[in-house]
């Protein structure tokens, strides 16, 4: 574990307060979930809690199958990493954090399509120089959760609209599977 030298006491409620620099690097929000673990030596432990990552095996399967139906890298993310990952490059992209320009296209609830010719193009993962495709968010209880990301394929080819179409169903599924 890492330490960060900041100390903080816990109010007459109990509470703590995170310090402003700790949620930034580590991307946590108002209203994020954080799970509380303790350790026998005395620590406590806050993880943030993501619930696409609760579907992790499940996400891994959904991803192998709509790679090998739209011939492309697909990737599910929560709202930190990739937790899944399938197609020709995912070795690369898995378990990569997720760049700032999908977090925002998640924050604006909206699906992005590539379009040719395109000079403002979404690369999903910091770190791996790639674009995609596609990018759907996946929306349950009406909070964002993750997105479904189609990597674009070498050949820079835009997606079609079954492309498209598979994107939204997948991320409405995986939605809906963290509803119940």
């Amino acid at each position: 574990m890492k330490a960060t030298g900041i100390v903080r006491r816990i109010d007459d409620l109990g509470r703590v307060v995170i310090p402003k620099e700790i949620r930034r690097t580590m991307r946590i929000r108002e209203g994020d979930p954080l799970e509380i673990f303790t350790e026998k030596d005395g620590e406590v432990v806050f993880k943030k809690y993501s619930p696409v990552g609760e579907l992790s095996p499940f996400a891994v399967q959904y991803a192998d199958v709509l790679a090998r139906a739209c011939n492309m890298t697909v990737l599910i993310c929560d709202r930190d990493h990739v937790i899944a990952a399938a197609g020709s490059n995912r070795k690369e992209f898995y378990d990569r954090r997720i760049s700032s320009q999908l977090d925002d296209c998640m924050d604006a609830r909206q699906v992005y399509v590539a379009q040719a010719g395109a000079v403002n193009r979404l690369q999903p993962v910091e770190a791996v120089n790639r674009y995609a495709s596609v990018c759907a968010p996946i929306i349950a209880a009406g909070d964002i959760t993750g997105a479904v990301c189609l990597v674009q394929p070498e050949s820079g080819s835009i997606p079609s609209e079954g492309d498209v179409r598979l994107a939204q169903v997948a991320a409405a599924f995986l939605g809906k599977q963290m509803e119940e």
